[in-house]
């Protein structure tokens, strides 16, 4: 199988990580064009999306807007969009794409590539993301650390909608034109899962205390919740017929920190800003699934109910 030219790129979802990988594949000349939000679209379009790396702020040019029809002609489609928003960023993504655009889900979670390959024509590549990034206001978005991604072809998908190794290795090729690490990973539905777990362990926490990593794990009493919550999602995982060692997973949630000890949790951002979080597909999926499976989840329930009393406070917009 030939792998697919890739010209075109679209980003649906310009939050704070789509926004980060739309810019670094423009600068590195790919046509990139991001859907987001119509303050964060307007800056863009008179400043250009300002990339805030290292103390350093560079200004890239690329197309944006508010409309998903921006995205007709894309050969490949960054799904960057809330998990709670997928089904319905699918739906507006499918009158503009064709059965050649790949679609790259750049999500937490680890449900929302089968969601997305239910609606959409292409190929959809499910994506492991490990970097920090916030938006610093409309049209900035500023790096803390990391960027590097994981892809590999989605479990149990149809022979038209599983990612061959040319296109993954496309895609390799494509991000380290842009200076963005990928690996091929065989199982990514293991690295799915096991950044669930690191997301579990840091989000709700960071959250209901505004508090960045390095300070949660200053606290022996926190260090012991986040091996409790481990525990439940590597026993909900097990249940669901995916492996996660302890050892690892511990020393993964001690790398985080350890690695971005400043850095507020995406849910802590949301929170602050008084808008919705993802929890109910961290915690939130973790508590269900575990109920589903009989698989007890008590801490994972206690922070998921925390945050929802939190949000439940939060103004009708």
């Amino acid at each position: 199988m030939n792998a697919p030219a890739i010209g075109r790129i679209g980003v649906m979802g310009a939050g704070a990580v789509g926004s980060f990988y739309g810019a670094m594949l423009a600068r590195a000349g790919h046509a990139v064009t991001l859907i987001g939000r119509p303050a964060h679209v307007q800056a863009i379009q008179r400043d250009g999306l300002l990339l805030d790396m290292g103390g350093q702020v560079e200004a890239v040019r690329l197309e944006a807007s508010s409309d998903a029809a921006a995205l007709q002609g894309a050969d490949l489609v960054l799904c960057c969009v809330k998990s709670s928003d997928t089904e319905a960023a699918a739906l507006a993504m499918l009158p503009q794409l064709d059965e050649h655009t790949l679609v790259m889900s750049l999500q937490n979670g680890v449900d929302n590539a089968a969601t997305l390959a239910r609606h959409v024509p292409g190929r959809v590549v499910p994506t492991v993301v490990y970097v920090a990034v916030a938006l610093a206001g409309p049209g900035r978005v500023t790096h803390f650390g990391r960027g590097d991604l994981a892809i590999g072809a989605m479990p149990g998908g149809t022979q038209s909608s599983v990612p061959q190794w040319p296109t993954l290795q496309t895609l390799v090729e494509l991000f380290a034109s842009a200076e963005v690490p990928v690996r091929i990973v065989p199982d990514v539905e293991v690295e799915l899962w096991a950044k669930l777990l690191v997301n579990c362990a840091y989000n709700a926490i960071s959250g209901l205390a505004q508090l960045p990593y390095g300070k949660l794990v200053a606290l022996s009493g926190i260090r012991d919740l986040q091996h409790d919550v481990v525990q439940e999602v590597i026993a909900v995982a097990a249940a669901s017929g995916v492996t996660l060692s302890l050892s690892a997973s511990l020393e993964a949630v001690a790398k985080i920190a350890a690695g971005m000890p400043g850095q507020l949790s995406s849910t802590a951002q949301d929170m602050a800003r008084r808008k919705p979080s993802e929890i109910d597909h961290l915690n939130g999926y973790i508590a269900a699934r575990g109920a589903e499976l009989g698989v007890p989840t008590p801490v994972n329930r206690a922070l998921h109910a925390l945050v929802k009393l939190v949000e439940s406070g939060y103004a009708a917009p």
